[in-house]
Order: C-alpha cells, then sequence, then structure tokens
C-alpha cells in the first residue's frame, strides 16, 4: 500500500487536527525534524518518511549528480512515489489541514510534490530550498500557500536562485511569503519563528482559515 511505501514515522491525527508532513535533509532520517515539527504544530499529526535514495550512505529522496545539479528523471520517480504517499496518508487520516515542511533536499522533494498537486497541501514550509528548474504544475489552480526561508549567504542554495522560486511562485498565483536571515545554510531561530507563525492559523480547525 502507497502508505508504507517509505520508511517512517507516524502520529495519528486527532479529530479536528491537520497532518504535518515532515521532510528531512541529505544525511537525515524520518527522526530529523519530529522535535522541530512538534513544536511549531502542536497537537498536529506527523508523518515523516525517510527517503529512498542511498548516496554514499546518506539518505535523500532523490539522485542528484552533483552539488545542485539533479537526475531529473529520478526526481520525476520520487515526485510521483511522494504524492502517492502523501496522498494515501491523508486519505486515511482525513485531516482538517494537509501541511508540509522540509529542510535542503526535504524542502525541494515538498516543492517538487507541491508543484505536481498544486491542491494537495494547505500550506508549505520550504526551508533552504534549491529547485534549478522551472515548476512543470499540475492541473487546477495552485491551492497550496507557500513560505520559504532561505539565508543570503547560503552556498548551497544561492540567493539568486532563491529569489528565483519566489518568481515561479507568484507567477502561478500562489500566496508566498519569503523569511531571510543573514547567514548560510544553517537553520535560525527567526525563520523557525517565522514557520511557527504561518502554520499557526491552521492548526486549530478546518482548510479554509487563515
Amino acid at each position: 500500500m502507497a502508505v508504507d511505501t517509505y520508511v517512517h514515522h507516524l502520529a495519528s491525527v486527532r479529530p479536528g487536527k491537520p497532518l504535518l508532513f515532515l521532510f528531512h535533509g541529505t544525511g537525515g532520517d524520518e527522526r530529523q525534524l519530529l522535535q522541530l515539527g512538534a513544536e511549531l504544530a502542536p497537537g498536529a499529526g506527523l508523518v515523516s518518511p525517510r527517503g529512498d535514495v542511498n548516496e554514499q550512505g546518506a539518505a535523500r529522496f532523490f539522485r542528484r549528480t552533483g552539488e545542485g545539479v539533479y537526475d531529473m528523471d529520478d526526481l520525476a520517480r520520487a515526485t510521483g512515489r511522494m504524492r502517492d504517499f502523501v496522498a494515501a496518508h491523508v486519505e486515511r487520516e482525513k485531516p482538517s489541514a494537509v501541511l508540509g515542511l522540509g529542510y535542503s533536499n526535504g524542502a525541494n522533494i515538498l516543492a517538487s510534490v507541491a508543484f505536481s498537486a498544486p491542491r494537495l497541501f494547505n500550506a508549505a514550509v520550504l526551508m533552504h530550498p534549491l529547485i534549478p528548474f522551472e515548476p512543470d504544475w499540475g492541473e487546477g489552480a495552485v491551492m497550496t500557500r507557500f513560505l520559504v526561508t532561505a539565508g543570503r549567504h547560503d552556498p548551497i542554495c544561492p540567493e539568486k536562485l532563491t529569489a528565483r522560486l519566489l518568481s515561479y511562485l507568484e507567477a502561478a498565483g500562489a500566496d508566498t511569503q519569503i523569511e531571510w536571515h543573514t547567514g548560510g545554510h544553517e537553520l535560525r531561530p527567526g525563520e523557525i519563528t517565522a514557520a511557527g507563525r504561518f502554520l499557526a492559523p491552521f492548526l486549530g480547525g478546518g482548510k479554509d482559515e487563515a
């Protein structure tokens, strides 16, 4: 079944609560973001899959041939597989809202799934994403609200590519926010605070809140 496609952590949804999907960075696992997810979305159900690609011992969600150079065929494979995984959990859990948060490689797979299924997530937090391609949006209006967090001096995710991603999101009509910090690829308190503020309106009830 699609719900078991990935090794994952699951904390089921309570009635009237949202479901937050967590996507780790390269070398992380299904436990990497659990504490952060619980802090940002208290009371939400949590689903945290482990990437199924092994890059010299480091788990990832799709293959790459170099830093910032993606295997686009494998990204397409991973996107379809993850989309089905998310949709299966949503169907089973029946949450009040569907939320996503990903860091680095996890932000990239979350973004790719949201591009392919623009009505699947109510809100997505993309922390230090690197999207070196123009999105191929799936059918329907973009219903996902996006928060992008980034470092002005991130050596992995350059500022100009973050700005280009924002332009793609805005051109598609997506409700988009950005939170910059002055550092690099690390997570800083300001962006974590911004993520909590962004997710807060979805934590108490239905999909039309916020």
